[in-house]
């Protein structure tokens, strides 16, 4: 009667340890329509106020709610937002256009505790060939602001997803919020600038690298994992996350300073392959090799130049942009060592010291990981 017992508790817990690592997959298989902030440049005059929005329009057109959505082929409307991003640029504006009176109800400016009015002057969609790929589109709007001279806070609805604002030449220490959750700016005055101090920049961007790992890293996560899985013992843990985050480290400050780029296309792949290789040989060794940091390094520096796309996107003023990095890549870390900490409570400290540990939590576990990092590389360079 033990026997089969034992065979029923060991499926369970099999079971148990293949649920986790689905639970981080199963949010998104596609990483095609990540939600990405929009940046938005406030100019203010004694009298005007002008602002300057980079955006991914096709969201807003077709209606879709932004809010705590990762993708957006998750939404009711990504039928319609995928006919939307093969629409031409020129279309696309005119789409935008139409849908304006809809979207300026999203858009908050006041001036004091006065709502302003804004008026869409001009729309210009970017060209983007590959319809996979997120599309840029330039909205110029403008307000008459009263003669109080109060200061001026921005933003918009929730629904409207993340946005950067920031106040247009205002020096390398000027403000730059990254608002979400209809949140609005910090007030902007119209002669000067706000500024931020980098003690607040280095706190926000804490959280934003967290948030990069957990929730919406997942191919990063699936790759801190299969860093786990070798082996329980400390040595060989510390020695691959130390090599990771030095190596992540080095190419996330060169990238995000301009030094080195390299085409999403070839990275992201790559990162997918990385993940591949630490979950395989998770299935043939059980010790650290000589060469595994050596490799785990390059993959290193392939997940940094991931870290920089992301962090790019933030536009950070350049007097605060080292405290911004300094930050972010404090987030990343902890975000990671956060991954590994919830493993280890999930698997690693009960049945880490089992005999059957490797060979029924450790290998199927990374089987697993090796098949989704696999698909991820098919997917994509093929799909």
């Amino acid at each position: 009667m033990a026997n089969p017992l034992n065979k029923l508790k060991h499926m369970l817990v099999q079971l148990g340890a293949m649920s986790m690592l689905a639970l981080f997959t199963m949010t998104s298989l596609l990483v095609a329509h990540e939600i990405r902030p929009a940046i938005a440049d406030v100019t203010l005059t004694e009298d005007a106020l002008e602002m300057k929005i980079r955006m991914t329009a096709e969201p807003l057109i077709a209606g879709i709610d932004l809010e705590g959505l990762q993708d957006t082929n998750e939404a009711p409307e990504a039928e319609q937002y995928d006919a939307l991003r093969a629409l031409p640029p020129a279309e696309l504006s005119a789409q935008f256009q139409q849908a304006w009176p809809d979207i300026a109800n999203g858009v908050s400016v006041l001036a004091g505790d006065a709502p302003v009015a804004l008026e869409l002057v001009s729309v210009e969609v970017a060209d983007q060939p590959d319809i996979e790929l997120p599309r840029d589109t330039m909205v110029v709007l403008r307000g008459v602001l009263p003669t109080d001279n109060s200061d001026v806070r921005a933003g918009w609805q929730a629904a409207n997803g993340p946005i950067i604002i920031r106040q247009a030449e205002g020096g390398d220490d000027a403000y730059a919020g990254y608002l979400e959750n209809g949140a609005l700016s910090e007030p902007l005055p119209r002669t000067g600038a706000a500024t931020e101090s980098a003690l607040s920049v280095f706190v926000r961007y804490i959280g934003v690298g967290f948030d990069h790992i957990i929730p919406k890293g997942l191919d990063h996560i699936l790759f801190v994992l299969g860093l786990f899985f070798l082996s329980l013992h400390l040595r060989p843990l510390i020695t691959q996350v130390t090599v990771f985050t030095v190596a992540h480290t080095i190419t996330l400050a060169l990238a995000s300073l301009g030094y080195v780029s390299v085409n999403p296309a070839i990275v992201e792949p790559l990162i997918a392959a990385s993940i591949v290789y630490v979950a395989v040989e998770n299935i043939f060794t059980s010790r650290i090799t000589w060469w595994r940091p050596i490799v785990i390094f390059a993959f290193g520096l392939l997940h940094g130049l991931g870290f920089a796309s992301v962090l790019g996107e933030f536009g950070l003023a350049p007097g605060r942009f080292v405290a911004g990095l300094i930050g972010f890549n404090v987030g990343v870390e902890v975000g990671q060592l956060t991954v590994i900490a919830l493993a280890f409570l999930a698997v690693g400290y009960w049945f880490g010291n089992k005999p059957w540990y490797r060979a029924r939590i450790a290998i199927p576990a990374s089987v697993f990981i090796a098949i989704v990092g696999g698909y991820w590389a098919v997917e994509r360079v093929f799909l």
